[in-house]
C-alpha cells in the first residue's frame, strides 16, 4: 500500500549525519539546540512514518486504540517539523522580538490549533479513522498542509524582508535551498501520498543545514580542540542584553616572535598543550583560542577569576613541553565581567581585544580588568567603528574641501579634499577617531577610494577654473598607497568621469617613504599616467634632502607644528630648509596657519601655498562651491 523504498535509506543517512554531529563537541547557542531539535525529530518522523504505515497496512494484526495513538504520534510530529524548520530560519536570521510581541503569539498558533486538531481527531476521526475495513483519511486531512505551507510561506517572507542580516552569499543561498527543498517535498507528498518521499527531501535539507551552518568543525579550532573565534563571537551575541558571565582571557606575550623562536609546529603543540590544561582542570567552563595566542575562558558571575589567574601563572613560571622541546612563556591577563549584562556583543569583543593588547605588552602579574561601565566607555569607538563600516558598505562617505590659498595674493589656489563620515543621528565623527579604526580594520584602502571617486565626480560637475582653482590634493594612507593595483583603480575611476589626472594631486607622509625603492616604482608608474604628488606633513618624520632630491615631489608641505613652533620661536632652521626645496625645484606649502602674522611670516619666507583655518576649516562641498564660485 505504501512504498517504503526512500523513507529507510534516509533513515539511515540521517544516523549519519547525527553520529558526526554528536562526535565533537557542541556550542552551547540557540542555533545548535534548535538544530537538535530538528534532527531528533526527523528522526521520530521518519521511525513513526514507516512503523505507522507498516501497522495501518496490518491493520488486523494491532488494536484499534494502538493504531490511532501511533498515527497521531506521527502527526504530531510532522507538524511540529515544519515548525521548527522555521525558528531555524528565525534564529539564523538573528531577529530578536520581545517575549510578547505580535509574531511571536501568532506564528505558534497554526501550530497550536493543527495539535489541537489531531489531539481531537483521536476521539472524532477529523485527520484520519481506523474501522474494520483499516486507515482512512479524515475530512480535515488537509489542515496538515495548512500549517506546513503557512510555516514556509513565513520563512520566505522573513528571508526576504531580512536578507542583509546573512551576507555571505553561501549562507544566503543556504537558507533559501533548504526552505525550498521542503516546499518541493511537501508538493510531492500532496502530489504522490502513498510515496513515502517527504522524508527524503526533509533529510536533503537537514544535509544543507548541516554543511552551511552545522558542522561541528565550524566552531572548532584544530590545533588547540577547543573553540575557535567564530564560535565565541557566535555565543556572546546570542546573549546580548542577557549575558550573566565572567570571562578571563590571556595572551601568550610576544606571540609572533615565540613562534619564529620555537617555530610554528612546536608553538602549535604548545597550544595544544594549553588547550588539554584547561579542559582537564576547569571543565565546568567553556574555553575559546581566539587566534594569536590568545585563550578566553567564559564561566559563571561567581567564577573565582583571581583563582584561576594564579593557578595559571604557576603554571606558565613552568615549561610546556613539546616533543622534546620546552616552551617558556609567558602570559598577560584581562577580566571582562558581563555579570550585569551588555548591550552589543561588539563592546564585549572589542573590549577583550584592547585589554589583551595591553596586557601583551604589560609588566609581570598585571591583570587588566573591565565591567559594565568600561564597556560603556569603549561604546564610542564601537559606534564610530559601525558607523565607519556602515559608511563605507553604503558610499556614504563624503568629502569636505579646505581650500589651498597663493601666499602672495591670498587668492584661491586649490583645495585640499578630506574624509567624513557620520553617526546615525547624523552628527560628524572626527578624523582622529575613524581613521585609526579604518587603518587598524583595513578598510583605509576602500576609504582613500571612496575619497577619491568623489573627487573626480566634484571635477567633473564644476568647472575649477572658474573658482581659479587648478588642482585638489587628495590624500593616500601608507597602506593604499603599496598597493600594487592603485594605478589601475584610479585611472579606471578617472576614465569613468572623464578628467584630468593632473588636477588631482596625491599627497603622501613620510611613513610611506621607508620602502624607498617601492615608492619610487609606485609614483614614476602612476606619474606617467598623469598623477602629481606632494609631500604631506614634512618634519613628523625621518626625511633628509638628499632623499628628498631623489624623488619626484612637486610640492612639500610644511607640518603645522614645525609652522607653529618656527612663528612662536623665529630661527634660520625653517628658512634654510625652504630655500633648499625652492633651490631643488619643489614649491612649497605652510600647513596651520591661523593668523595674518603668520601668513605674512610664511610667505616672506618663500612658501608659495598656504592652508589653515584663517582662509577656512574643512567645508562640505556645497558650502565650499557656494563660497569660492
Amino acid at each position: 500500500m505504501w512504498d517504503y523504498s526512500f523513507a529507510i535509506p534516509s533513515l539511515l543517512i540521517l544516523m549519519i549525519v547525527m553520529f558526526f554531529y554528536f562526535s565533537l563537541p557542541r556550542l552551547p547557542i540557540k542555533m545548535n539546540r534548535v538544530f537538535l531539535s530538528i534532527v531528533l525529530n526527523e528522526a521520530f518522523v521518519i521511525v513513526l512514518d514507516i512503523v505507522s504505515s507498516l501497522a495501518d497496512e496490518n491493520y488486523r494484526l494491532f488494536s484499534v486504540p494502538f493504531l490511532i495513538a501511533l498515527n497521531t504520534a506521527y502527526f504530531v510530529f510532522f507538524i511540529i517539523r515544519m515548525y521548527l524548520y522555521y525558528i531555524y530560519t528565525f534564529v539564523l536570521l538573528r531577529i530578536n522580538l520581545p517575549k510578547k510581541s505580535i509574531l511571536s503569539i501568532v506564528d505558534t498558533i497554526p501550530m497550536l490549533i493543527s495539535l489541537s486538531i489531531i489531539f481531537a481527531g483521536m476521539f472524532t476521526g477529523y485527520i484520519f479513522t481506523i474501522d474494520d475495513t483499516g486507515y482512512h483519511s479524515g475530512k480535515l486531512y488537509n489542515l496538515i498542509y495548512v500549517s506546513n505551507y503557512f510555516y514556509l510561506i513565513l520563512s520566505f517572507i522573513l528571508i526576504y524582508c531580512f536578507r542583509d542580516r546573512i551576507r555571505r552569499r553561501r549562507e544566503r543561498r543556504s537558507i533559501i535551498g533548504y526552505n525550498a527543498l521542503m516546499a518541493i517535498g511537501l508538493m510531492v507528498r500532496i502530489a504522490l501520498p502513498k510515496l513515502l518521499l517527504f522524508d527524503t527531501f526533509c533529510v536533503m535539507a537537514v544535509i544543507l543545514i548541516y554543511l552551511a551552518f552545522e558542522n561541528p568543525e565550524f566552531f572548532i579550532e584544530l590545533r588547540s580542540g577547543t573553540f575557535n573565534s567564530h564560535a565565541f563571537r557566535s555565543y556572546i551575541e546570542e546573549n546580548e542584553g542577557k549575558g550573566k558571565y565572567r570571562i578571563l582571557a590571556f595572551v601568550i606575550k610576544n606571540y609572533h616572535e615565540m613562534r619564529e623562536i620555537y617555530g610554528s609546529a612546536q608553538m602549535d603543540h604548545g597550544i595544544a598543550l594549553i588547550s588539554n590544561f584547561l579542559v582537564k582542570n576547569y571543565s565546568d567552563r567553556m574555553f575559546f583560542y581566539y587566534r594569536s595566542g590568545r585563550f578566553i575562558v567564559v564561566g559563571k558571575a561567581d567564577m573565582d577569576y583571581k583563582r584561576m589567574q594564579e593557578e595559571l601563572w604557576v603554571r606558565f613560571h613552568l615549561p610546556w613541553k613539546s616533543n622534546n622541546t620546552e616552551l617558556y612563556l609567558d602570559i598577560g591577563f584581562a577580566v571582562i565581567d558581563c555579570s550585569e549584562g551588555y548591550e552589543h556583543a561588539a563592546e564585549v569583543i572589542s573590549t577583550i581585544g584592547k585589554l589583551l593588547e595591553t596586557a601583551d605588552k604589560s609588566g609581570d602579574q598585571v591583570c587588566e580588568y573591565a565591567d559594565k561601565t568600561t564597556m560603556e566607555e569603549y561604546e564610542d569607538d564601537l559606534k564610530n567603528k559601525l558607523a565607519l563600516e556602515s559608511a563605507i558598505d553604503n558610499e556614504r562617505v563624503e568629502i569636505f574641501l579646505q581650500p589651498i590659498m597663493h601666499a602672495d595674493s591670498k587668492n584661491l589656489a586649490g583645495a585640499e579634499a578630506l574624509a567624513r563620515i557620520r553617526d546615525e543621528e547624523g552628527n560628524l565623527i572626527s578624523p582622529g577617531a575613524f581613521i585609526p579604526i579604518a587603518e587598524k580594520n583595513g578598510r583605509i584602502s576602500q576609504l582613500g577610494e571612496q575619497v577619491f571617486e568623489k573627487v573626480c565626480k566634484f571635477l567633473s560637475e564644476n568647472d575649477i577654473e572658474k573658482m581659479n582653482m587648478s588642482f585638489i590634493n587628495v590624500n593616500l594612507s601608507p597602506i593604499q598607497f603599496m598597493r600594487n593595483d592603485l594605478c589601475d583603480r584610479f585611472l579606471r575611476i578617472i576614465r569613468r568621469y572623464g578628467i584630468d589626472a593632473e588636477k588631482i594631486h596625491l599627497e603622501i607622509t613620510e611613513e610611506s617613504m621607508k620602502d624607498e625603492q617601492q615608492m619610487l616604482r609606485q609614483i614614476e608608474m602612476m606619474q606617467r599616467a598623469g598623477f602629481l604628488f606632494a609631500l604631506d606633513d614634512y618634519g613628523k618624520g625621518y626625511s633628509n634632502l638628499t632623499r628628498l632630491k631623489r624623488t619626484p615631489f612637486i610640492n612639500i608641505k610644511i607640518d603645522m607644528e614645525v609652522v607653529w613652533d618656527h612663528c612662536k620661536n623665529p630661527d634660520n632652521v625653517l628658512p634654510m630648509m625652504v630655500r633648499s626645496f625652492k633651490d631643488i625645484g619643489f614649491t612649497i606649502t605652510a600647513e596651520g596657519i591661523e593668523t595674518e602674522k603668520m601668513a605674512d611670516q610664511m610667505s616672506e619666507m618663500g612658501a608659495d601655498l598656504l592652508q589653515g583655518k584663517l582662509f577656512s576649516m574643512p567645508i562640505p562641498v556645497n558650502e565650499f562651491i557656494k563660497k569660492y564660485s
